[in-house]
């Protein structure tokens, strides 16, 4: 609710942003256009594809498979923090948005991506208990177990970056040009005075939305990859097959939010084209890859796809 009042507060001065991070779209446009247009109806096509394939056929309606549906569903809402205004930008003779819109753009952004990390540490969990406690696994990963795991999963990143929203909102701004193509943290860079409590607050966040999940996912893969090496082919083959779709999804996530932390950080070293480049590559790229993993890499899924398309 805060939130809201604050965004709604500058919507009254109506401040407008420049997105000065485009190359030659007056040149490109409708090429660009096309092309974000392809990836984003290919992105929504690929998701919603297996996430309605989990939803009707019920021997995916396992954990496992539900935290993929909701990974691949998170992944479509991330994706549309960016899709349909680089579509309205590149068809505008100005690519501009408003102050409390560039916001609401970042919350959905960062929100949707610590989701992300949550998820996979759900899904490592699910992965653990399922190999290492095989015979209490139905009592420890209950529906409700499930269900709560999920609330929390975009609960918590939600209210986290809701702080981080507000403190950045509330910033004055002495810059009106900012250096990329979407409202990511490089909106800092805008503010007039670097403040330090949304400094300190922000490595709080990622610290509990990126780096604890991650070093859990990494422990929780690491232990189930060496005691599986001990044992018999099947287990080994078994615990590949799940565990490795998991581990290239959160190598992939987390090489973008490198990117992201690292183009603000080197920002005046790296030049405009090659900037945009990367990015449009890594927005393009990464909603894509999740589906495509899951429908190659998991069995079960690979056969109820090959069933729909062989109709």
């Amino acid at each position: 609710m805060y939130v809201w009042t604050v965004l709604m507060d500058d919507l009254l001065n109506e401040t407008y942003l420049t997105l000065g991070g485009y190359v030659e779209v007056e040149k490109y446009r409708y090429f660009y256009f096309v092309t974000i247009f392809m990836f984003y109806v290919l992105t929504l096509c690929c998701n919603f594809t297996i996430v309605f394939l989990i939803v009707i056929h019920k021997n995916l309606h396992d954990p496992m498979y539900i935290f993929i549906a909701a990974l691949l569903t998170n992944s479509v809402l991330f994706s549309t923090a960016i899709y349909p205004k680089l579509l309205t930008d590149f068809i505008s003779e100005k690519q501009t948005i408003s102050h409390p819109m560039c916001h609401f753009q970042y919350f959905i952004f960062y929100s949707m991506g610590g989701a992300e990390f949550l998820l996979l540490s759900a899904m490592a969990h699910d992965r653990y208990v399922s190999i290492f406690k095989p015979l209490q696994y139905h009592n420890l990963m209950r529906k409700t177990t499930v269900c709560v795991l999920l609330i929390l999963a975009w609960l918590v990143p939600c209210c986290l970056v809701a702080g981080s929203t507000v403190l950045s909102a509330k910033e004055k701004l002495c810059n009106f040009t900012l250096n990329g193509i979407f409202c990511n943290n490089s909106i800092y860079k805008l503010h007039c005075v670097t403040s330090r409590s949304l400094s300190v607050y922000g490595v709080i966040v990622l610290l509990i939305i990126m780096f604890l999940p991650m070093i859990y996912i990494v422990f929780t893969y690491a232990r189930i990859l060496i005691i599986s090496y001990f044992n018999c082919q099947t287990i080994r083959t078994k615990a590949a097959q799940t565990c490795l779709p998991h581990l290239l999804v959160l190598l992939n996530f987390s090489l973008f939010c490198a990117y992201d932390v690292v183009v603000l950080r080197l920002e005046t070293s790296i030049s405009k084209m090659a900037r945009f480049i990367m990015t449009i590559q890594m927005a393009l790229y990464n909603p894509l890859f999740h589906p495509i993993i899951y429908g190659l890499k998991l069995n079960e899924i690979s056969k109820h796809l090959k069933k729909l398309f062989d109709k």
